[in-house]
């Protein structure tokens, strides 16, 4: 598997969880459905763009940097304007988790081999 690839299935498959922690805000409970849906995009975008660093980054600090800093930038127009019907701004309760999830997908695309470099390795030896 790819990267980017990768990036792409990581990124959607954490942001669904990323989305279930707006069960833990009482006021947001009847959004749930559409938080879900919208942190999974959000994760399938940063995922891709991660995935797509990661072809060329070789340092997992790095990665981790990089995934946290991109999933940050793709959070934040959501985090910081206000719910439209409470009119609060939740913005840590948005970026936390999504830089989070950005955080693991940059070091899972740094550490997890890809079928690239498998392939290498069997040549090698």
């Amino acid at each position: 598997m790819s990267k980017p690839v990768l990036g792409l299935v990581l990124g959607g498959v954490l942001g669904i969880f990323d989305g279930l922690t707006a069960w833990f805000t009482p006021e947001v409970r009847n959004e749930l459905p559409f938080i879900i849906m919208g942190s999974t995009g959000k994760g399938l975008v940063a995922g891709l763009l991660i995935g797509l660093l990661a072809r060329k980054l070789k340092s997992v600090p790095l990665g981790v940097l990089c995934g946290l800093l991109i999933a940050a930038a793709v959070t934040y127009p959501i985090a910081a304007n206000p719910d439209p019907n409470t009119g609060k701004v939740y913005f840590w309760q948005i970026i936390l988790p999504g830089s989070l999830v950005g955080a693991i997908v940059g070091f899972a695309t740094q550490k997890l081999p890809t079928k690239q470099a498998e392939s290498s390795r069997t040549a090698a030896a």
